[in-house]
């Protein structure tokens, strides 16, 4: 009965709407070769805006990959408890409730993990487990809620917190001129995220069944050159053809489970870009607006790495939610090429309560 409740959310106040973005393109790369291009696909991502850490004249500087991550460091600590609070509050727990920290971020590194300063600040106790996890990219977000439903299956009456810190704008390479690496500069933004996974009580999606899955042979396909100036993204032109391979895995662990991909009630996918959901989409068989919380999350904020499944999530919860006990799955896409998909289905307060009910007969 583990279940993942509504998570907290915050973006950065600093804003970069699309038209700025290509304008900067235009002046900062005037000479490129390939701009063109790079301006068409920027333009076909359909994000809005984004929101960044920095003034945008503060991101286009480069001052060294150790002051990049000494922001990192800084703006982690001063940003994550709040969303961690709001966490807790949406699943009514309190620090000392929690049994394991999951934290995935792969903008920026820390040791010891964020986890240990959490421990310290923010009164949780010193005997909760530590899973920080780096180099899962945008799959982080979907790894982390099927380790914490894990660990509360394995341990039911443990509570799992989960936290995405995502910094994007930090890995900004001004003399990197690959056309994958222009188009990340105008596809991925900052954001924050945090959700509770309660192994008892709590609304929102109970957790039935978790699944991995690797495309052989794409290991370079999404990946950082790690260099002395920090972080340079590599984005493959294959990437965006990802969904054929991937689609047959979300309908394998649904098979699996007695379901149907093609028919469930809510989908929660990490938008990686609009062609990754017009993809699914297309191979599962379902119409573009199942995937409209993605599409939000990306049209608003951009490609926020392992926050978006977790942001598009806080739009279910937003929009009023489904049905109790309707049927859905929640999928993150990575480097590896690699997919972290569970299934889970929608508890309603009123339903959670009665079954709660239920199990305390039970147990009487």
């Amino acid at each position: 009965m583990a279940t993942l409740c509504r998570p907290a959310v915050s973006v950065p106040e600093h804003v970069i709407t699309m038209e700025q973005t290509l304008d900067l393109a235009r002046s900062v790369h005037a000479d490129h070769p390939q701009l063109d291009l790079a301006l068409r696909l920027i333009r076909n991502t359909g994000v809005e805006k984004r929101h960044l850490l920095q003034p945008i004249e503060e991101t286009l500087k480069h001052p060294g990959f150790e002051q990049r991550n000494a922001v990192y460091e800084y703006e982690a600590k001063a940003r994550v408890p709040g969303v961690i609070e709001q966490a807790l509050d949406d699943a009514r727990l309190r620090p000392v409730d929690i049994d394991v920290i999951i934290y995935v971020s792969c903008t920026g590194f820390m040791m010891p993990s964020l986890t240990a300063w959490l421990i310290n600040t923010m009164g949780f106790r010193t005997d909760a487990r530590q899973v920080p996890i780096a180099q899962l990219g945008c799959a982080a977000g979907g790894a982390a809620v099927n380790r914490a439903h894990d660990f509360c299956t394995a341990y039911p009456e443990a509570n799992a917190l989960v936290v995405a810190c995502e910094f994007c704008s930090l890995c900004y390479q001004p003399t990197d001129l690959d056309v994958g690496n222009l188009l990340s500069n105008g596809l991925f933004g900052d954001g924050l995220a945090a959700a509770v996974v309660r192994g008892r009580g709590g609304h929102g999606v109970v957790l039935e069944r978790n699944g991995s899955f690797l495309v052989r042979d794409t290991e370079d396909w999404i990946a950082y050159d790690v260099r002395s100036t920090g972080f340079h993204f590599k984005l493959d032109r294959r990437v965006p053809g990802t969904m054929e391979p991937l689609a047959p895995a979300l309908k394998d662990l649904a098979a699996e489970h007695g379901w149907d991909a093609a028919s469930l009630d809510f989908y929660i996918i990490h938008a990686g870009g609009p062609r990754i959901l017009d993809d699914l989409s297309k191979y599962l068989g379902v119409p573009p607006e199942a995937f409209r919380f993605s599409r939000a999350t990306l049209t608003q904020y951009g490609n926020i790495a392992s926050a978006v499944v977790l942001d598009a999530l806080r739009r279910l919860f937003d929009e009023g939610a489904p049905d109790d006990m309707a049927r859905g799955i929640l999928a993150g896409f990575g480097p590896g090429i690699t997919a972290e998909m569970s299934l889970g289905r929608w508890s309603t307060p009123e339903g959670a309560l009665a079954r709660e009910g239920a199990l305390a007969t039970e147990g009487r």
